[in-house]
């Protein structure tokens, strides 16, 4: 089944982007969410059309997108805090959503659901890699270390 999507779908595909999908997922799934609609020729007409006027604002955003990125590698060293245990080990965990907002504290502003962190949740002190997306087309690694509280 043709579709075109209307919402970014995780592992399928972003907006607009002309996807082929099994009939159960697009039948039961996408189209009653509405994260999509059959690719009949007039659909894919207007998404030509849709596609050729935002050309222009996609390059606004791409832009705009590559300044936070190049906010995010100005960030020479970069480490968050956490309380441990004995060793190593942390007490809990430190995730994306803690990530976010330890860079929103350094003023690069990010969602956490466009945070990647290599291995999931990160259960040691360390040095970590997280991919961080700007933009379909800005993707950044990012590379920072997790360090113990001070013990008072």
């Amino acid at each position: 089944m043709e579709l075109i999507l209307k919402k970014d779908v995780e592992n399928l595909g972003f907006t607009d982007d002309l996807v082929i999908v099994k009939n159960g997922y697009g039948r039961n799934f996408l189209l009653p969410s509405g994260a999509a609609v059959l690719a009949t020729p007039s659909q894919k007409k207007m998404l030509a059309e849709t596609l050729k006027q935002r050309a222009f604002k996609e390059k606004k955003a791409i832009d705009s997108a590559q300044v936070e990125a190049n906010k995010l590698t100005a960030l020479a060293e970069f480490k968050i805090t956490a309380k441990t245990g004995e060793g190593d080990k942390l007490f809990g965990s430190v995730n994306n959503g803690d990530l976010a907002g330890a860079l929103a504290k350094q003023g690069v502003e990010i969602e956490k659901k466009f945070i990647s962190i290599l291995g999931g949740a990160i259960k040691r002190t360390g040095q970590y890699t997280a991919s961080i997306r700007f933009h379909r087309d800005v993707i950044s690694n990012f590379t920072f270390d997790v360090v113990a509280e001070a013990k008072k």
